[in-house]
């Protein structure tokens, strides 16, 4: 083959950069698809694919079985090895490109939280013989909770029914009406055989009723925006640098990494959750001095007055800083064996902040079915959506996460080992849903 010989493409030639993850259901072809975008980009080294070509000659198989450039991950799987998320990097002449690869068995459904959570685009891959399944629907709801703004519908096998339009068609409409009832902004479906390569980079002369882009165009094309410096400027400090050495006697200065938003010498900011005020006199960026800083830069901001400030404050415009409460509201997917049940002792993790808190109630469970809300479920099991209302110990500062990613975004962590309970999105969860209003009392709370 041609590209048994070709080197991966140039990393640094395209300028743009489109982080996606794949979801799809068991045996829909989601390791295809991944080793067929590898292989028709150049991003497969030569040794790779030799080792793919013998281990299919092995099978009997007399052309590449581009599944096997993932097929190792499952085989890890098999072996009881935890995989979370495998991150794989490619590019073409027009972008870069961060594929998060998600496992597709329900069991680890809590994974696509992890490879949608920084995600600009999810492609959701569904059988062409099965339709849209209980699979395809909780996939479209973590992409939407996420706040995924792209999403991809990849219906495979197309060639398994004779790469008829209507049965496409079909499938389409069902999940353009499910993900748009749940806010997904923007749905493109696409009809594929990653096995065959039909549109996943070449147009397919079996479906030429099909007009619209293949997977990889679109992936070229598609409207990225990494400009966090239009967010609402937030800084969560990570450490505080005072090192009293005779060179730097007085220096006092706060690091870690601006979330969101930009920050300037001489602008007046906020430091929560005590809600004191100070000047920002400097910031210091790679050791050096600057008048400006903007996210994702790691920095150190030095301001005018002596405030106690510690890990886990957060620094923010005065004009435009964020509420701080100690009860929040949100949205949670649950991820651990262990279910989360009401009166749960829990640590709750905000940026560079961690709390003791307790969950106070679980209003509701989503059924991905209808879309509907199971109300007082009483507990949450591994892989459950659900909307919870959680105590904290101490107020935090969080932003709605439908305005930021970054900062309305939060962790539940059982306090006794360190196991990862929940990720949760606070202020509402779909687009177009209703608060669900909690109408159990307050009494009993130790804080």
């Amino acid at each position: 083959m041609s590209t048994s010989t070709e080197q991966p493409a140039d990393l640094t030639a395209a300028t743009t950069l489109l982080r996606f993850a794949t979801a799809g259901s068991v045996d829909d072809g989601k390791s295809t698809l991944v080793g067929r975008l590898l292989h028709d980009s150049k991003s497969v080294l030569a040794d790779q694919l030799e080792a793919v070509e013998h281990a299919s000659r092995s099978r009997g198989q007399e052309a590449p079985d581009l599944a096997l450039l993932t097929d190792g991950l499952r085989a890890e799987r098999e072996q009881g090895i935890t995989i979370d998320v495998a991150y794989r990097y490619f590019a073409t002449a027009r972008r870069r490109f961060i594929l998060a690869d998600t496992p597709g068995h329900v069991q680890y459904t809590r994974n696509m939280v992890t490879g949608a959570s920084t995600a600009e685009l999810a492609v959701v891959l569904v059988d062409a013989r099965n339709g849209v399944v209980e699979q395809t629907r909780r996939h479209a709801a973590v992409a939407a909770l996420l706040r995924v703004p792209h999403v991809v519908l990849a219906v495979n096998k197309m060639d398994l029914v004779d790469y008829a339009e209507p049965v496409f068609a079909t499938i389409a409409e069902e999940f353009t009406t499910y993900a748009t009832e749940l806010g997904v902004p923007e749905i493109t479906a696409i009809p594929i055989s990653a096995l065959a390569g039909d549109n996943v980079v070449e147009p397919s002369a079996n479906m030429d009723w099909y007009g619209g882009p293949t997977v990889l165009e679109h992936l070229e094309t598609v409207p990225v925006s990494h400009d966090l410096t239009a967010c609402h400027a937030r800084f969560p400090v990570q450490y505080v640098i005072r090192p009293q050495t005779a060179e730097h006697p007085d220096y006092r200065g706060y690091a870690g990494q601006i979330a969101a938003g930009a920050f300037r010498v001489g602008e007046e900011v906020t430091v929560l959750p005590s809600g004191k005020t100070s000047t920002i006199t400097a910031i210091d960026a790679l050791g050096e001095a600057v008048d400006i800083a903007w996210a994702p830069q790691s920095v150190t901001i030095r301001l005018a007055d002596d405030i106690d400030i510690s890990r886990g404050d957060l620094i923010a415009p005065a004009g435009d800083a964020p509420a701080t409460s100690q009860d929040v509201e949100a949205t949670v997917c649950h991820v651990a064996d262990q279910p989360l049940a009401v009166g749960r002792r829990v640590l709750l993790k905000h940026t560079t902040r961690t709390v003791k808190a307790i969950v106070k109630d679980i209003p509701s469970r989503l059924t991905l079915d209808d879309l509907s809300q199971h109300p007082n479920p009483g507990q949450l099991v591994a892989n459950d959506i659900g909307r919870v209302v959680v105590r904290t110990a101490e107020p935090l500062a969080l932003d709605a996460y439908a305005d930021s990613r970054r900062t309305g975004s939060f962790l539940l962590i059982d306090p006794a080992d360190g196991t990862t309970l929940a990720a949760g999105m606070a202020g509402e969860s779909f687009a177009t849903a209703k608060a669900v209003v909690s109408v159990e009392d307050e009494e009993g709370w130790d804080f």
